[in-house]
């Protein structure tokens, strides 16, 4: 197998060719076909997220190099442990990555992806920039058929991502504004969801105007640029006080400051995104306004299984991707970083 992985952090993807991998137990191997590349990615190849301020949560106490990155995999089934069941070689699959330790009180509550032991694929164990993967169990196996495996993989995080944000939003009215931060591959799933579960087209915030044909080609209603100049007093004028729910999709100060200022009275911002960085947040104003802070952590296998089942009924439109080599995975995420990626890099291996 050929990998591009992590070898240090801070530097750059080592291209190291090993042994395939046997299957034990109950594992699953699968052939990689196509990897999506996330931001989270790059704040693994550099081990820290920012939290503003000189302060980082440091992924050195939970990550170890060597490590493959990668977590929005599809492939096909090319080796089965002697304990896997309900899986069969030659099937292909989109994979759930955000495994748990699978016996704490959180996984047996089916929310794997908030237990305190992550097992997660590209993170906590290797990933996807890879031509094979091992998954633990084929539970975690999803088909996705009649999808395109490109477009499949990236269900798997900024698909799920979104959609696990999306549905933390209660009591969205017919007419009630939504508002979208960020029109990245996240944001553009978000977007392509929010119209198919709430219907009106969304308001979306997105300062790089190069983006904004994809932007309304996803389903946005009114596009706007919060860095420009009265940007969120027009934005509160034209709603009639503010939106009911913003979802952040960035995770800046800037985008968290402005979510939580478009909101009116009683309204929700969900905070998605981890660009970094900190925001200064009035008490009182929270209290004044009555409003909800939310932060949401991609989502659970059970949303993974309700989101494939709606894109593999075509009711949501396909992702602009830019497809690259496996060989190539540096320069991809060189390319994120910088912001020259328009929808969603994959992979291909």
């Amino acid at each position: 197998m050929i990998s591009q992985r992590i070898e240090q952090f801070g530097r750059p993807l080592a291209q190291v060719i090993r042994d395939d991998p046997l299957p034990r137990g109950t594992e699953v191997i699968i052939r990689v076909g196509h990897c999506g590349v996330c931001h989270s990615d790059i704040h693994l190849q550099d081990g820290h997220f920012d939290l503003g301020g000189g302060a980082r949560v440091d992924l050195t106490r939970s990550v170890a190099p060597p490590r493959t990155p990668g977590h929005e995999i599809a492939g096909t089934v090319v080796a089965i442990g002697p304990d896997a069941q309900n899986v069969q070689i030659g099937q292909q699959r989109v994979v759930y990555p955000w495994i748990g330790c699978g016996e704490c009180a959180i996984c047996r509550g089916g929310q794997e992806q908030m237990c305190p032991s992550p097992a997660a694929l590209g993170v906590n164990r290797d990933g996807g920039f890879a031509t094979h993967v091992v998954v633990p169990h084929p539970r975690y196996l999803i088909d996705f058929a009649p999808l395109a495996e490109a477009q499949a993989c990236v269900y798997a995080c900024s698909g799920l991502t979104a959609y696990g944000a999306l549905k933390k939003i209660r009591g969205l009215g017919a007419g009630d504004p939504l508002l979208i931060i960020g029109a990245g591959g996240v944001g553009l799933s978000g977007i392509r969801l929010a119209r198919h579960l709430f219907g009106p087209p969304p308001w979306v915030a997105e300062p790089d105007r190069t983006r904004w044909p994809l932007v309304r080609e996803a389903g946005a209603g009114e596009v706007i640029d919060p860095h420009a100049d009265g940007a969120l007093r027009s934005l509160q004028k034209t709603t009639l006080g503010g939106v009911a729910a913003a979802v952040d999709f960035v995770g800046s100060a800037a985008s968290f400051s402005f979510g939580l200022g478009a909101l009116r009275k009683g309204g929700t911002l969900v905070s998605v995104g981890l660009f970094g960085g900190a925001a200064p947040v009035s008490p009182a104003m929270l209290v004044l306004k009555a409003v909800t802070v939310i932060g949401s952590y991609v989502g659970s296998l059970s949303d993974m299984h309700e989101l494939m089942a709606l894109a593999r009924s075509g009711a949501l439109p396909p992702m602009p991707l830019n497809v690259r080599g496996l060989s190539h995975a540096q320069p991809a995420l060189d390319d994120l970083r910088a912001g020259r990626v328009h929808g969603r890099t994959v992979l291909s291996a």
